[in-house]
This record gives C-alpha cells, structure tokens and sequence, in this order.
C-alpha cells in the first residue's frame, strides 16, 4: 500500500518489518507449492573442471567506511561460506542462497554489517552477505548456467575510483524473498566452492567436464552524471562468450543497463568522471 507516492514500509519501522514478513511468507507458499528441483547435495572432493573463478577483498577501506561494519562482514561472510562450499547443483536442479545459507541471526553468530534498507545504508545482522551472493553470480556469469533470480542494488556503495571492477558489486539479497538463483541445464553437474583466505574471499566454480565455451563481463560508457542535485554511476555491462577453442566471440549480451544511486561522498568523484545531464 502506498500513502502519497510513497510505500508504508518505508514510512516506519514497523511496517518495514510487516512488509518483509509478508515477503518471506509469500516465498515459502510460493516454493512449497513450486515445481523447482533445489540443490541440497555438498561433497568434500572437488569436480575436475575449472569453469570460472572470482576473488574479491573481505574488508574494504576508503573514505566514509565505517571499519567496524566491514570486519563484521568479513564474520557473516565466513559463516555463511561454510553452508555453501562443495554444493553440488545436478542437472535440472535449482542453486537458491537462501536455502543454503539459511536464516541469519545473532544467535547464530551473525553479527551487525552494512544492509541498505529504504534506499539507505544501515547496519543490519548478517550485513554484507550481497558481497557473497555478488561473488556468486560473477561465477555464475563466466559460464552457461541460467540465473533464473537476480536483484540489484547500487553498483556505487563506495568510491573505487581508479580501480573500478564491473560487477563488483550491484547484488541485492535479503532473507528470504529477495533471493540469488541459477539454475543447472547443462548435461552434467557443477560445484560451488567458497572460502575465505586471509583477507579475501575466494571462489571457484567446477564442472564435471570442461565447457566448450569462456565467458567473460566487459564495460563500457562508464562514467558519473547529476541528475536533479543527485549522483549516479553509469555504465553498459556485457557478457560475452568465446570459443574455447579458436577465442573468437560468439555471442555479446547486455546483462545490466548500469543507473546506481551513488551512496559515497560524491565530492569524491574525479570531475574528468563526472558529466552533467
């Protein structure tokens, strides 16, 4: 329900947590009266075949970031890697985040990281878990698996200016309803692994047999405009996929027409990046 343009849930706490309840009942009557194959199976020996890899940092520094919530990250991380590591998704089956990792409490060892929540970044139990579910869906792009559920959030949550990395961020999850999934229609099965290693997380996607294509993610357009006293990253991301063999591309997919809300100081954008609307 919506009173003058805006919804309720963002209005107050209180209706924010009847929103998500009713988000999270929703799913569960959704699912149970699906007809979805979910991935349940974890083995310790790893598969053969190296399909794709992604390695990213656990704490991030700069500007405007608060250090306290990113060691707390790097906790809720570390829990939730261990629910994952060595699934297997056969084929047919459905890889869902939340099915594997479960609820996330403090009771559990959950501590409080950074969530965004009515548009703003706030701290939250189990934040920071988008940066796994993120680290998997950059695994899950570098290969021919079928994301069949995927939600964005800002790609702009901290200045990587001079560094910048397509999609390393942009990955939105929040018990249970606003869920990660991929979906295995290969011939043969494939395998989750995630760890954590000093101060990355480190994560590796395998299959029983090498794939006959590569897959990679490029960008271009990349840049800042003000729109209306606000900041935005911009950018075209792409998925292209090659001939393992010969290395030709076969195939250049827009995957995310990038327009995200910058949520750091925006006096931190370089002017050469910034361009006026």
């Amino acid at each position: 329900m919506r009173l003058f343009g805006r919804n309720f849930s963002d209005l107050n706490p209180l209706f924010w947590n009847i929103a998500t309840r009713k988000g999270i009942l929703a799913r569960n009557i959704k699912d149970f009266f699906g007809k979805e194959r979910f991935a349940s199976e974890r083995r310790t020996e790893t598969l053969p075949a190296a399909v794709s890899s992604y390695r990213s940092a656990l704490i991030k520094t700069g500007p405007g970031i608060d250090p306290e919530t990113q060691t707390n990250k790097a906790v809720n991380i570390r829990l939730a890697s261990e629910k994952i590591c060595g699934m297997v998704i056969k084929p047919g089956e459905t890889f869902s985040f939340w099915r594997a990792v479960g609820n996330v409490s403090k009771k559990q060892g959950y501590k409080e990281g950074r969530v965004i929540r009515r548009g703003t970044l706030v701290r939250g139990t189990g934040g920071g878990l988008c940066n796994l579910a993120n680290t998997i869906n950059n695994l899950v792009l570098r290969s021919p698996l079928e994301i069949t559920e995927f939600h964005k959030h800002s790609d702009a949550l901290a200045c990587d200016i001079g560094h910048r990395v397509p999609m390393a961020n942009g990955t939105s999850v929040s018990f249970n309803y606003v869920d990660y999934r991929f979906k295995n229609n290969t011939g043969c099965c494939v395998q989750l692994l995630v760890r954590c290693e000093g101060g990355d997380l480190v994560a590796e996607l395998r299959s029983e047999k090498e794939f006959p294509f590569s897959y990679d993610i490029s960008e271009e357009g990349h840049r800042f405009v003000k729109e209306d006293g606000r900041y935005y990253r911009v950018s075209k991301i792409y998925k292209d996929t090659k001939n393992r063999a010969t290395g030709e591309t076969v195939e250049r997919e827009l995957i995310w027409d990038n327009r995200s809300l910058v949520m750091f100081d925006p006096a931190l954008i370089p002017e050469e990046e910034l361009k006026e609307r």
